[in-house]
């Protein structure tokens, strides 16, 4: 307890600034809130990140006692910035939610370039940006990604199909087999694995002890290792309903072979991040 209250002492204007945030920010905090827990969340991650972002921090709390504080101008022109961002996407007749929930990002950069310094902000660079994952993307967006997602993978899994000698036919994001039926919806578009995995590769990448370049790729392979992973449950979903009938591959069968499909993709990340190291 006694560390606690000499930590908020020595943040104390950080503290007030925060609490004065979350009271400005209320209605963009509650939208998150509602995005994070709504059903078929893609991003019910999103209260891990902030918790996430203060442990990388506080992993660093040594090395970052040692730097002398020191006040940037660039920090009051970002915290100016982040405001009229959130004024004008928090008007009435706009309500931008989005763009508030990106505009604390930036205020928040603001508040620690101005009350910490640049030495200190280039230290913490990676947990304030790490924050991004936690703002949902537009509905509109969402929807968008995951048309072309659905399609793609639909596309890839009956290519595959046919390879193994399972006749189908894709007819949009429906795959048409002799005996079954299967439609690859939003859940199976894999946009969740890929907004999951990609936060999760940024860590790795963060973590990696290797050149830039090589923490650029891992964080990149996140993309197309989703998208590989997800078309695989498509496959199997699809030859399992072929095979014994669409109510095996419904589900405990669909829930937990989305469950080891993200347990492959994290393999997967791991053995490129084991290859690049």
């Amino acid at each position: 307890m006694d560390y606690v209250m000499k930590l908020a002492r020595m943040h104390q204007k950080l503290l007030l600034a925060l609490i004065v945030m979350i009271a400005a920010y209320f209605p963009t905090i509650l939208w998150m809130y509602d995005r994070w827990i709504a059903r078929d969340s893609y991003y019910s991650h999103g209260f891990l990140i902030p918790i996430v972002s203060l442990a990388l921090i506080y992993w660093n709390k040594e090395e970052l006692a040692e730097i002398k504080w020191k006040e940037s101008p660039w920090g009051m022109r970002l915290i100016i910035a982040g405001a009229v961002l959130h004024l004008l996407a928090s008007h009435p007749n706009v309500r931008i939610y989005f763009v508030s929930g990106f505009s604390m990002l930036v205020l928040i950069c603001g508040l620690v370039l101005y009350l910490y310094g640049e030495e200190i902000f280039r230290r913490i660079l990676f947990p304030l940006f790490f924050l991004i994952f936690m703002v949902p993307m537009p509905l509109v967006v969402i929807n968008k990604i995951s048309l072309q997602l659905k399609m793609f993978a639909a596309e890839l899994a009956t290519m595959v199909l046919n390879n193994m000698g399972i006749q189908a036919l894709r007819d949009g994001s429906i795959i048409k087999m002799r005996h079954a039926h299967v439609t690859v919806d939003d859940v199976c578009s894999g946009l969740r694995s890929l907004i999951s995995l990609t936060a999760l590769g940024s860590i790795c990448a963060y973590w990696l002890k290797a050149a830039m370049w090589k923490r650029l790729t891992l964080f990149a392979s996140t993309i197309p290792i989703a998208i590989i992973t997800n078309m695989c449950r498509v496959v199997a979903l699809s030859a399992i309903s072929e095979i014994w009938g669409t109510e095996y591959a419904e589900g405990f069968v669909h829930d937990f072979l989305g469950f080891m499909v993200f347990a492959l993709a994290f393999i997967m990340l791991m053995a490129v991040g084991k290859l690049l190291e």
